[in-house]
């Protein structure tokens, strides 16, 4: 089967193409001029040079396919600062990566009558969400709609080797756990008793990757949402065993009330240095937890991999 892939150069689309040439599929992906060096296998791929923003260049990816796969997601948005953008001439946003992009993809496929339609969505969305959160539902929403055969991932925090690339566990290392004071367990009000007791499900970009190439021949994934998850863990563990991780076994941890942090980064999100936008620490608090048990099962998923030490051990000094 021939599969357009949409967003195969970053950390989890990587690894949906590594799933899909072992499982003898043949991909063809989007690539930027330039950016063939991001993909392992990209001599095994039908290869387009382009940009997302382009609409000949979606059609290009997707002529002679039989499937689609959209794994273009960000999570945070810089409206002013166009050097920094994947697009041509324009701005990161949720709106045009996460559903209008999305929207000229569902509607290039209705066009060349390619039915078969897998979305990378998120856990936690929802209408009146943050702006992440608002416009993947609008995303889930267009494609339910478009008659298709579709099918939904919401996964929760993806984590695993992502090799340079932008990964959630090495993001914290860098962001909080390298820096020479203690790391924040966050928390709403102003009492510091429940810092850190949010919880999340992280899931392994392995799991996530065979969840998305098996869910294309599998008929009774058509028209399903799928969570993806493994155990709840607070951020208090999710930190704690980061940190064990990184060889920083000493680092100490403060309770962070997020009321004043959200007032700084409503100022400094905007630049790529400050280290989490105002809508991640509201997305943060809300939790962000699933049971991936259905999709595993589907999917015949046998022993999803852990969030423990020994799945985190990329982490070390030693494996960088």
């Amino acid at each position: 089967m021939k599969v357009a892939v949409f967003g195969a150069s970053g950390f989890v689309g990587e690894y949906i193409i590594e799933e899909l040439l072992n499982s003898n599929f043949s991909p063809y992906i989007l690539l930027r001029y330039g950016s063939e060096s991001k993909i392992k296998r990209y001599n095994e791929c039908k290869i387009i040079t382009g940009n997302i923003d382009n609409d000949t260049a979606i059609e290009q990816t997707m002529m002679n396919t039989e499937a689609v796969i959209y794994n273009i997601g960000i999570i945070r948005e810089f409206k002013s600062s166009p050097s920094l953008s994947i697009l041509t001439h324009d701005e990161i946003t949720f709106e045009k990566l996460h559903f209008e992009r999305l929207k000229q993809c569902v509607d290039q496929a209705k066009k060349l009558n390619i039915k078969r339609f897998v979305l990378m969505s998120a856990n936690g969305v929802k209408e009146n969400g943050t702006g992440y959160q608002s416009t993947k539902y609008r995303a889930e929403k267009y494609l339910k709609d478009s008659g298709l055969d579709w099918t939904i991932f919401q996964p929760s925090l993806i984590f695993g080797n992502s090799e340079g690339k932008q990964e959630f566990c090495k993001q914290l290392k860098k962001d909080m756990l390298s820096l020479p004071f203690p790391a924040p367990l966050f928390h709403n009000g102003f009492s510091p008793f429940n810092a850190g007791s949010f919880k999340m499900s992280p899931v392994h970009v392995t799991d996530v990757a065979k969840a998305f190439v098996k869910s294309l021949k599998e008929e009774k994934s058509i028209g399903k949402i799928f969570p993806l998850g493994g155990k709840n863990l607070t951020w208090k563990e999710i930190i704690k065993l980061i940190s064990v991780a990184s060889d920083k076994e000493d680092k100490m941890f403060i309770p962070a009330p997020v009321l004043p942090i959200k007032m700084v980064a409503t100022i400094l999100d905007r630049f790529p240095w400050f280290p989490i936008a105002k809508d991640q620490l509201t997305m943060l608090l809300e939790g962000n937890t699933c049971d991936g048990s259905q999709a595993f099962e589907l999917f015949n998923i046998k022993n999803p991999v852990e969030f423990n030490l020994d799945s985190l051990s990329y982490l070390s000094d030693e494996h960088n």
